[in-house]
């Protein structure tokens, strides 16, 4: 994880623990006392991909810089069933306070690149790519499309301020596809690429011939993305979107297309098993 990522990092963890512990954690403050240390274990309970363990470290160095995490594993990982992770030591106060909001990271971000895992293994990564899309948790974009990757999947662009992508509403609202990649042409950088989003045959030869870099299929069956690609000739990357899934990547990924965009490997990914144990000594 980049350096200049860990301050806006750092934000988000201090949110979760605000949200969590408010004031304090009455319980453990009431029955632990403040000089107890121990250690705990960071158990898989299934197979996963690992993503989020330095975020989940820093959830802990947030409530007190001395407690450790020592992983077995790094991000990117496949973790088996049943295999620590890694040994917390450190203060037992602020290991039972920041439990809840670690794990919820560490199950959530390892969910997603463990959903993404299983979407890459269905195509040949030398020949398509599988990214992600802005259907994201707010506020968690960062830590997600981290995970993606750490998945095996790529990036698409992480907000409206570093890509260009002009959608059906655009279109709608500008007359055309021709009109809005005139309008794109005349009020933005030639070094950025245009990529345009089109829902039919018609609309892929509009775009081509108006100058696009990048077509996005929205929802075009295997026949039509065969089509797309006969008329791109390579002229354009073309980006096959639209309620793609386990079992249709796979044909999809064989019809020439360049990218792959699923939407469900952030919004639909669900948490994995992970737990933490303390270990009696």
């Amino acid at each position: 994880m980049r350096v200049d990522y860990l301050s806006q990092i750092d934000k988000i963890i201090d949110n979760a623990l605000e949200e969590d512990l408010g004031p304090g954690d009455i319980t453990t403050s009431a029955i632990i006392d403040s000089s107890l240390k121990g250690k705990a274990r960071l158990l898989a309970k299934e197979e996963i991909i690992l993503a989020g363990i330095e975020v989940f470290s820093r959830v802990f160095s947030r409530l007190d810089p001395e407690i450790v995490v020592e992983c077995t594993y790094r991000d990117g990982d496949v973790v088996p069933n049943g295999y620590d992770i890694g040994i917390i030591r450190g203060s037992m106060i602020g290991m039972l306070s920041g439990e809840r909001t670690a794990l919820n990271f560490l199950q959530h971000l390892s969910g997603i690149a463990t959903l993404t895992k299983r979407y890459v293994e269905k195509i040949d990564p030398s020949k398509v790519r599988v990214i992600d899309t802005r259907k994201t948790t707010p506020g968690l974009r960062i830590l997600e499309k981290y995970a993606v990757r750490m998945g095996g999947g790529f990036n698409h662009r992480f907000g409206l301020f570093d890509g260009i992508l002009i959608k059906d509403n655009h279109i709608a609202a500008a007359g055309s596809i021709s009109k809005a990649l005139a309008k794109i042409k005349a009020n933005v950088p030639h070094t950025l690429k245009i990529e345009v989003e089109v829902e039919d045959i018609k609309g892929v030869e509009e775009a081509i011939g108006a100058g696009a870099d990048a077509i996005l299929l929205d929802n075009m069956s295997v026949k039509e993305m065969k089509e797309a690609v006969s008329i791109a000739r390579g002229r354009v990357l073309l980006e096959a979107s639209g309620g793609i899934t386990l079992e249709s990547i796979g044909e999809i990924s064989k019809t020439g297309i360049n990218l792959i965009s699923v939407g469900a490997i952030t919004h639909s990914a669900r948490s994995v098993d992970i737990s933490l144990e303390v270990i009696k000594e």
